[in-house]
Parts: C-alpha cells; structure tokens; sequence
C-alpha cells in the first residue's frame, strides 16, 4: 500500500482553509504557536496539524497571548 503524502500549504491556503485572514494567520503563528513550519522566508502548513491545533482549543485561548488587550 502507498501512503499519500499531505501536501504543504501556503499561509493563503490555511487562511482559506480556517476561514480567516492571512494577517490573522501570522499573529497566531507568534501569539498563539500555531503550528507551522518556516521554509526559507515562507511558512508552511499541514492541514492536520492545524486541525488538531483548532480541536485542542488553542486558537481560542486567550492564555496564550504575547501582547494584547485581552487580561490573561
């Protein structure tokens, strides 16, 4: 049996993928460790990752903030 391999996605793709903006993206990769891998300047995604980031609760957790105005 071959295992198909989960293809890269660009940080428009997830944006799409999540229903959010590229912009949104980017905080979440520093504010909240979205799961994302750097190649080169790019990031870089895994679906799955994502969506396991999104299941866990984390895109939500307010906890995980660097700097906002939300009080941890």
């Amino acid at each position: 049996m071959t295992m198909q391999q989960e293809r890269w996605l660009s940080v428009e793709e997830i944006a799409a993928h999540m229903g959010v903006n590229p912009d949104t993206v980017y905080k979440w990769i520093e504010r909240k460790k979205l799961p994302a891998h750097k190649m080169g300047r790019l990031w870089k995604f895994k679906a799955s990752e994502v969506d396991e980031w999104v299941r866990q609760g984390k895109a939500g957790d307010a906890n995980r903030s660097v700097s906002n105005d939300e009080d941890a």
